[in-house]
């Protein structure tokens, strides 16, 4: 089923290969998706001008405006929509930058169908619950630290009251590691707990997304104070910030 709600997901699939646009609108249709294609940036801006999608799977190598671009633009204008981007096999660089401007996982070219419909489902469980307005949060807790106000149920960081935009593997990365406070959480088990997928070896996009989150959080990223590095071991959120 695609869908944790009584909707169906709507993915919106970006590449300038007729093949592949072919390919996953009749798999991911066959899987229970509504699926809208488009062959680049402009398609997509149309697309988007009229319909609401809950993912966007984003080729990263097109004519005109690549992905980065677009995803960057997207983020830029507050658009939170899950983003999964297609990468060239092995294009390490490219898998990076694409996380840094805001995708939420990626997925290197050739790839499996049924490897592409397995991110699709990860990327949207992290998403907060669909529920009817006025309806109590199936997760109310809200954590502090500093001027910071996490609010898992809303999946809402504020500084001082002003909302900070969160991708939804940011969402996923900050609620893991708030909920282990004082803990040091291994990038395996990282992996997880925010991404409900085994830690793949050389893979830097875990610590990239902890990248994004410091940038948030942190007066100096470089020396963080909420979310600390442990030699060796991986990562630890200390709350009051000390060292």
């Amino acid at each position: 089923m695609a869908s944790t709600t009584n909707r169906t997901d709507k993915v919106l699939v970006v590449d300038d290969d007729a093949r592949i646009r072919d390919l996953l609108r009749r798999y991911l249709t066959q899987e229970g998706f509504e699926v809208m294609v488009a062959e680049d940036g402009k398609a997509l801006n149309r697309i988007l001008l009229r319909e609401t999608v809950d993912l966007i799977v984003l080729d990263l190598m097109m004519p005109g405006e690549d992905g980065l671009s677009i995803c960057r633009r997207l983020r830029a204008a507050n658009d939170r929509t899950p983003i999964i981007m297609l990468t060239a096999k092995g294009e390490d660089v490219d898998r990076i930058v694409g996380l840094e401007v805001g995708a939420d996982d990626y997925l290197g070219k050739p790839f499996n169908p049924r490897e592409l419909l397995a991110r699709i489902h990860a990327v949207l469980r992290r998403r907060p619950p669909q529920e009817a307005p006025g309806a109590p949060s199936g997760d109310n807790e809200v954590v502090t630290f500093g001027p910071f106000t996490f609010d898992l149920g809303t999946r809402a960081l504020q500084r001082n009251g002003e909302e900070l935009p969160l991708t939804t593997g940011e969402f996923a990365m900050l609620k893991a590691l708030v909920r282990h406070p004082r803990q040091p959480l291994s990038r395996e088990k990282l992996a997880l707990l925010a991404r409900g997928r085994e830690f793949e070896p050389f893979d830097r996009s875990l610590d990239v997304q902890v990248s994004r989150l410091r940038k948030l959080v942190e007066v100096d990223a470089a020396a963080p104070r909420y979310i600390q590095t442990v030699w060796g071991v991986g990562y630890v959120f200390v709350p009051d910030g000390a060292n």
